[in-house]
């Protein structure tokens, strides 16, 4: 089993200047290495009977690819060549290639997002992969070639957990580290169970629920763009790569912490909030990124919906409360009730079944349509008088739910109270 947990470093300055250094330096490097890639490529892309319009880098026909395995060889002999590259820690300067390849590997599987090189500043992190014993002592953490580092251990290490690798954050807020903790105890998933619920995210409001719960909308970055047009205003007119801007391109930047710290504070709340209210939660598999490439998409990645599932995931499985995606497709447009379609245009915030006269608020009925697809998902595995408990909470009858397949228009009526 792996955690992850995050702890704020206070670094003297000494150290500050150090952390500045090795990033700089595996910026290089990574660059360097991406130069010796893209060079590779460019010398056998061209045909060889013609030669290219634009001047390319010619390798030996034995010279090898570039890989993992050949750069990271290459490491103690650029060492002697460049003594920069001494400082840092060699591990580090290995995870560092590991990184470039990582991101090569994941473009040859999906066909874009080629590897880019990195500018002054872009290279925030860097990883010590492994240690011998247990680098956290009392309230310093000891990190090679670095030293003792002041750290807020604002919680404890879990008992039969190890630190099995850190890795250090540079954030305008200040210094981090992540630490990986690792132990031989396998936790068993949570399996759908007790009380369902549908959950179903929106823009409006933030999110509501299959019982009736409507959590308002937080709109983070418009409530805080006031004071990011200012600090943005101020930064435009200083001369670039003067003391000056930097010291307002840091502001900007602390600004953009502060709105993504308190977005996901609020949503590790209303995710603990939510596995509060039931057992087993189940939510749409929609890919966000497509709504954030809509005309609501500046609001869309405001939101930060994506993140919000992920987080919900993590809490759930924490406190033993299953999450399950369902499919996305129709939820709106689909009476939770007698399960026909209802189709509705944006405008149309009340959900009205011309069929049973179900109605209920638009958000709601979603939610208890995607409870009613959770239910069919994981057959088995829930109580029967689950099934309909989403519909019977708004005045509904439960067996109505499931009876109206097989029974005509004349006899079933209009829902009672």
């Amino acid at each position: 089993m792996l955690l992850n947990y995050t702890y704020r470093i206070k670094p003297d300055q000494q150290q500050t200047q150090l952390l500045d250094e090795w990033l700089e330096t595996l910026r290089v490097s990574y660059n360097y290495a991406l130069r010796e890639l893209k060079d590779w490529m460019a010398s056998r892309k061209c045909p060889i009977d013609r030669c290219s319009l634009e001047s390319e880098y010619i390798m030996s026909a034995n010279y090898p690819f570039p890989s993992y395995h050949q750069q990271q060889n290459n490491l103690p002999k650029a060492k002697q060549e460049f003594p920069r590259l001494k400082s840092v820690p060699s591990q580090v300067l290995q995870t560092n290639i590991r990184r470039l390849h990582d991101a090569w590997d994941f473009f040859r599987q999906r066909g874009y997002g080629f590897p880019r090189f990195k500018k002054v500043g872009q290279v925030k992190s860097l990883l010590f992969p492994q240690f011998k014993t247990n680098p956290i002592t009392g309230w310093q953490i000891q990190l090679p070639k670095l030293g003792k580092v002041e750290i807020n251990l604002h919680r404890p290490v879990p008992d039969g957990f190890i630190v099995k690798q850190v890795r250090v954050v540079k954030k305008a807020m200040g210094w981090f580290v992540v630490i990986t903790l690792y132990s031989d105890i396998e936790i068993p998933k949570p399996f759908p169970h007790g009380h369902a619920i549908g959950v179903d995210v929106g823009l409006l409001c933030y999110l509501a629920t299959s019982d009736g719960f409507v959590e308002p909308g937080r709109k983070f970055f418009k409530t805080e763009h006031r004071r990011l047009k200012v600090l943005q205003r101020r930064l435009a007119k200083k001369q670039k790569r003067s003391k000056n801007y930097d010291q307002a391109r840091r502001k900007v930047e602390k600004q953009h912490n502060h709105i993504a710290f308190k977005r996901k504070d609020y949503q590790f709340k209303l995710a603990h909030k939510l596995c509060a209210m039931a057992d087993t939660i189940f939510v749409e598999d929609i890919d966000f990124r497509t709504m954030a490439k809509g005309f609501l998409g500046k609001h869309t990645i405001d939101a930060g919906f994506g993140q919000f599932r992920s987080i919900l995931k993590f809490v759930g499985n924490k406190r033993g409360v299953f999450v399950g995606e369902v499919d996305h497709r129709g939820t709106s447009q689909t009476c939770p009730n007698c399960r026909i379609t209802v189709k509705k245009e944006l405008s149309d915030r009340i959900h009205y079944c011309p069929e049973c006269h179900y109605e209920v608020d638009r958000d709601v009925a979603a939610a208890q349509e995607i409870c009613n697809r959770g239910i069919e998902t994981y057959p088995g595995t829930l109580e029967k008088q689950e099934i309909g408990s989403q519909v019977e909470v708004s005045g509904v009858m439960c067996l109505d739910n499931w009876r109206r397949g097989a029974m005509p228009n004349c006899e079933v009526g209009k829902p009672t109270m």
